[in-house]
C-alpha cells in the first residue's frame, strides 16, 4: 500500500474518531497536504479561518509567504507535506489548548510515521513543544536538532518562527527568511550523516 493511500486511510479512520472537542464548532478536519513521500514535513499549529473553510493546511496570507519562502530555497509546495499539530480550527484563531493538542497528537504522530520524513520543521512555538516541552522558539529556532524519539527513533528537527508572526513583525520576517536558507544545508547533512 501507498504512503498516499495509508494516509487517505488514516484521515478517514481519525475523522471519525478523534475526540477534539474543536469539532464541534469547525467547519471541517484540514488533513494534512502534499507529497506523501516528501522528505520534510512542516508542522504548523492550528487550521485558521482560510484553511477551517477550504479543508488544505496553510492556504491564507502565512501559505503564500511559506510558498515563496520555498521558492527562495528551488522548492515548491508540492516537494513538501505540511500538517498542524491540531486538525480543527480554534474559535476566533485562538491558542489551541493542551486537551486539544493531546487529543489530535495520536492522529500527527501515525502522520509522520508513514511519511518517515528526514527533516521535520516545526513552524512556531506550538509544535516545537510538542517534542521539546522545556525550549524557547526564541533560543532555538534555525537550529538543527537531532532527537531520539520514542515515536520514531533518531530524528532531525529544525524550529523556525510561524510564518504568521513574521508577516507582521518585520524583524522576525527577517530571521525566518534566514533560517528557512537553512534548509537545504541541514537536509545535506542529514543525508550525509
Amino acid at each position: 500500500m501507498t504512503k498516499r493511500r495509508k494516509l487517505d486511510e488514516l484521515n478517514i479512520y481519525w475523522k471519525e474518531n478523534c475526540q477534539c472537542e474543536l469539532r464541534k464548532t469547525a467547519t471541517q478536519a484540514v488533513f494534512g497536504d502534499g507529497n506523501a513521500e516528501a522528505e520534510m514535513v512542516f508542522i504548523g499549529e492550528a487550521p485558521g479561518k482560510n484553511e477551517d473553510l477550504k479543508g488544505i493546511p496553510f492556504v491564507g496570507a502565512a501559505g503564500k509567504f511559506l510558498e515563496e519562502m520555498l521558492e527562495g530555497i528551488g522548492m515548491k509546495r508540492g516537494d513538501i507535506y505540511i500538517t498542524n499539530i491540531v486538525k480543527y480550527r480554534p474559535p476566533n484563531n485562538r491558542d489551541p489548548e493542551p486537551k486539544e493538542k493531546e487529543d489530535c497528537n495520536e492522529w500527527l504522530i501515525n502522520e509522520l510515521k508513514i511519511i518517515s520524513p528526514k527533516l521535520i520543521v516545526f513552524l512556531g512555538r506550538h509544535s516545537m513543544t510538542r517534542f521539546f516541552p522545556t525550549e524557547k522558539i526564541s533560543d532555538i529556532h534555525g537550529k538543527l536538532l537531532i532527537k531520539p524519539t520514542s515515536e520514531f527513533g533518531k530524528q532531525a528537527f529544525l524550529p523556525l518562527y510561524h510564518p504568521a508572526a513574521a508577516l507582521y513583525n518585520g524583524g522576525m520576517r527577517e530571521t525566518l527568511i534566514k533560517d528557512f536558507k537553512k534548509i537545504p544545508k541541514a537536509l545535506e547533512k542529514i543525508k550525509s550523516a
